[in-house]
């Protein structure tokens, strides 16, 4: 979804439900109402998935529109990252959506136990990152997200509903079948390099 169309789109969505937020007059209100269903007819023609599903996915949010916060971690065993094998298939650093109850490292922490049964301690921030500089994009809304160190302390691989098992790999042994829009290639090596790096100075966009 690396298209600039689309990127005007969500752009135009973004402006108009800002537009249906604070506008006060009715008939500018219908106009950003337009707008957003513009928007949503563009996206659903660049990508081939029904506009009624756009217009579910997006032009029900109200208020003014912000990235959605997505943590993962990195954890790392005799030098060797762990990466959690997901239900469709893919490979990715645990890891998932912020959710509204919980900080950036209670987040991570709850992910992680979730998706491999590990306890873990949140030790180090390794990058604040905006996907769209990163990653192959699969929504229609910004994500920003953000590595974090951590130490894996006690727990066991648990069977699942995300999840199918998980396995540490070394820098030169990372999976062909990387869930790019979580975690790129290039985002793993990043963690390498944090977790060797004792005076690591966090990254950001």
């Amino acid at each position: 979804m690396n298209d600039k169309i689309l990127e005007w789109a969500i752009k135009i969505q973004s402006i108009a439900q800002a537009g249906l937020t604070y506008g006060r007059d009715i008939y500018d209100k219908e106009r950003y109402g337009e707008l957003r269903d513009i928007a949503a007819e563009m996206i659903a023609d660049r990508t081939d998935i029904p506009v009624v599903k756009i217009r579910n996915l997006f032009c029900n949010e109200s208020g003014y529109q912000t990235p959605k916060v997505d943590t993962r971690a990195a954890i790392f065993n005799g030098g060797k990252i762990l990466l959690a094998h997901e239900n469709n298939g893919t490979w990715s650093l645990p890891g998932g959506w912020c959710d509204v109850d919980q900080s950036a490292a209670s987040n991570v922490i709850k992910e992680v136990k979730e998706e491999t049964g590990l306890d873990v301690s949140a030790e180090k921030l390794i990058a604040v990152q905006d996907w769209r500089l990163h990653n192959v994009r699969n929504y229609a809304y910004g994500v920003i997200k953000i590595f974090v160190l951590c130490n894996a302390i006690g727990g066991a691989f648990k069977n699942n509903i995300e999840t199918t098992e998980t396995k540490y790999f070394g820098r030169e042994e990372l999976p062909g079948n990387l869930a790019n829009e979580k975690n790129s290639e290039e985002q793993i090596k990043m963690c390498f390099e944090a977790y060797e790096n004792e005076n690591w100075e966090t990254k950001f966009d």
